[in-house]
């Protein structure tokens, strides 16, 4: 019996010590380090120098997402596997890019004409090797896995254009108020979205135009493009009168061109 009772003590040990991190207190503390928010707190900027000083510690972050299986993420809550994927993505990304640093302007001069850095197959996540498209379309984006567009805002580049990153880790605990912080804040950039009552024009990020049938499909809330908008009309315009304008559709939409520059805080 006591030599029973000692194995199911050092097996629930072993569980503990293993066990993942859902706060992601190590990936947190390098984003509360190295990230600038810029624009009023809609943007933001990584200090890439400062990461690749600390890139140790965030391999060691990487690893431990790489130790977590198939069975162990299956059992987790919905909001703390959205919160882990969107986490590593980010991560791995800021890793990628690494590899490279200072070598680079853009994360696309990662790839190559016969593969995107997105394609490119380089960690081990549940268990497989993956890739970073791997991650956002064939897991995130997965029919039936999440099915919230908010993810677009939450899962960032490495490029002036995308929405920011932002400078705290995403948890499942808050996961719901970050995404729609998330998107409050990336419409409320006028650099990249923006209404102009004088010419009537919404200008809006080429992101809902590449992914805006995510939008359209009635999940978390989300029906239409138009309805979107309507729904943030108080970041994307200015003025009570304008933002009338952005309910009510009165607008001609215009997508902006995409900045892929690395956004890099030189």
């Amino acid at each position: 019996m006591r030599k029973l009772i000692l194995e199911l003590l050092l097996m629930l040990g072993a569980t503990a010590a293993t066990a993942f991190d859902h706060s992601h207190t190590a990936w947190d503390s390098l984003l509360r380090k190295h990230v600038v928010l810029t624009q009023g707190g809609n943007a933001s900027q990584v200090r890439y120098a400062g990461m690749l000083s600390d890139r140790k510690l965030l391999q060691a972050y990487l690893e431990s997402v790489s130790k977590v299986t198939e069975a162990d993420y299956r059992s987790w809550p919905k909001a703390r596997r959205l919160a882990f994927l969107v986490n590593a993505y980010n991560a791995w990304t800021i890793d990628l890019v690494l590899g490279r640093y200072p070598d680079l302007k853009s994360i696309k001069d990662l790839g190559s004409v016969f593969q995107s850095p997105w394609k490119r197959k380089f960690f081990i996540l549940l268990g497989q090797e993956r890739s970073l498209d791997d991650i956002e379309h064939g897991l995130i984006r997965a029919p039936g896995a999440f099915d919230d567009p908010r993810i677009h805002v939450a899962v960032v580049c490495a490029s002036v254009g995308c929405p920011m990153l932002r400078n705290e880790a995403f948890t499942g605990e808050r996961i719901d108020a970050q995404l729609d912080d998330s998107m409050r804040r990336f419409l409320a950039d006028r650099s990249r979205n923006r209404f102009e009552p004088a010419t009537g024009k919404l200008q809006i990020s080429k992101i809902f135009d590449w992914y805006g049938k995510d939008f359209a499909k009635g999940h978390a809330g989300f029906s239409t493009l138009s309805g979107t908008f309507a729904r943030y009309a108080a970041s994307l315009a200015d003025t009570p009168e304008a933002q009338a304008r952005v309910r009510s559709g009165d607008y001609k939409l215009e997508f902006l061109e995409y900045d892929w520059s690395l956004n890099d805080v030189r």
